[in-house]
């Protein structure tokens, strides 16, 4: 998904969100062109804000319940 869509989908603007996790409005466009990832610590309170979870807000793709963890 990525950062750009993941707020786009919370409905937030860039400013709104900008303004409710206490950064400037740069900053929200570094995360969403990919100049700069937020810190660890960022990405829980971002992903809470937009509704979905941090391995979705770094594009990174989840195995199907049924195939995790399983023996090869």
């Amino acid at each position: 998904m990525g950062f750009k869509e993941a707020r786009e989908r919370a409905g937030l603007s860039p400013m709104q969100a900008a303004a409710k996790l206490k950064v400037s409005l740069a900053t929200v466009y570094y995360w969403e062109s990919g100049a700069y990832r937020p810190t660890g610590k960022r990405l829980p309170e971002i992903a809470e804000l937009y509704h979905c979870s941090v391995d979705e807000l770094l594009g990174l793709k989840q195995r199907p319940p049924n195939q995790r963890d399983r023996p090869a």
